[in-house]
């Protein structure tokens, strides 16, 4: 790109044509005669100053004619730029059984012209080097190695570009497929309400069925929204477990969850694992709020509403007495069953208000 090129055309004597009527087109257009230079009764050349990129992968057509359009001759012209070093190589593995690499183009990262790719590797110590093969992954610049792999032996991956400009080699990386490990999505997602509590929902799921022979801590994540929302609310510090309770929820409100998993530590790996692809959304909806359907619209002081507060902790104490026997026994279920009682007295309260009104 940005260099010059004189391209000449000869026509035999014998054919009678004088190269002052002959003409010059690329990719279909005719050039200017201000191009033009006739270096003899059957020579005529174009010069092309400052050359920009090629239309098309597959080159740019420079054609000469004679007077009535006929094809005398031609050549192809692939205008680019020579690749720079790949940049950002990154590998994972999914479940072990195989190594998927992905990386970008160095610079600007388009060159104009068609650029081959190619993933190589081999066992750091000992291994002959060997090209990857599989490159029909969904994403660009990628590659699949699928067979002969090795664990807990560091591999040398590096990617090479070419082209008819020139070439370039990117930065080789090391690792152990141990240490690169992604997981399938937990499967089994199921989100479920928590009795009548409207603010609460229950979240479980399974493991990924193909690491369940591995020795390995997972980590999971869950994220949630409302329906009518994309802002994602991250759960961060679910563990190992494989299930949880969202709470503070707003009531009578549907809302989609999803879960994923990082291994940790697979046959005693010391590196941090590669979250999984997020599970499939599980959409659930917190019951409708009894105080929220009463429609009062009457506002209480602080002092009532501190009265209120007083009377409904007395009523706490209360039932903790005579359920519970000793602070071991004051379990989330035994707070569940609470709530679920306060719930009932403010149905009942509100029904009576309702038919006094009446």
């Amino acid at each position: 790109m940005g260099s010059n090129l004189t391209a000449s055309c000869w026509v035999h004597p014998d054919l009678g044509v004088h190269a002052g009527s002959l003409f010059w087109t690329l990719n279909g257009q005719q050039l200017p005669s201000a191009l033009y230079r006739v270096l003899s009764p059957t020579n005529l050349s174009v010069t092309l100053a400052g050359l920009s990129a090629s239309k098309q992968k597959s080159g740019d057509n420079l054609v000469c004619h004679n007077h009535k359009g006929h094809i005398l001759a031609g050549s192809c012209l692939y205008v680019g730029m020579p690749p720079e070093k790949p940049v950002n190589l990154t590998c994972w593995s999914r479940n072990t059984k195989d190594l998927t690499c992905s990386w970008a183009p160095g610079g600007k990262g388009e060159t104009n012209i068609s650029t081959q790719y190619t993933l190589k590797y081999k066992l750091r110590w000992y291994g002959k080097e060997k090209e990857c093969e599989d490159y029909t992954h969904t994403q660009p610049y990628s590659c699949s190695i699928t067979r002969d792999l090795h664990l807990f032996t560091p591999y040398e991956i590096w990617v090479e570009a070419s082209n008819q400009l020139g070439r370039a080699t990117s930065d080789v990386i090391t690792l152990d497929i141990l240490d690169v490990v992604t997981t399938d999505p937990p499967s089994g997602v199921t989100v479920s309400r928590v009795g009548q509590l409207e603010d609460q929902l229950s979240v479980r799921w399974e493991a990924p069925p193909a690491l369940k022979d591995f020795l390995f801590q997972a980590k999971y994540q869950i994220r949630y929204r409302l329906e009518d929302s994309q802002d994602w609310k991250v759960m961060d510090d679910v563990g190992n477990q494989t299930s949880c309770r969202l709470a503070g929820l707003r009531p009578g409100t549907v809302y989609f969850v999803q879960v994923r998993c990082n291994p940790v530590g697979i046959y005693g790996s010391r590196k941090a694992g590669i979250w999984s692809e997020w599970s499939h959304p599980t959409a659930a909806s917190t019951p409708h709020s009894e105080r929220l359907m009463s429609g009062s619209c009457d506002s209480k002081s602080s002092g009532d509403s501190n009265s209120t507060l007083r009377r409904e902790l007395k009523q706490f104490f209360g039932w903790v007495r005579k359920h519970a026997y000793g602070c071991s026994s004051m379990s989330m279920k035994l707070y569940d069953q609470w709530r679920v009682l306060m719930q009932k007295s403010h149905k009942a309260r509100n029904q009576v208000l309702q038919g006094d009104k009446s």
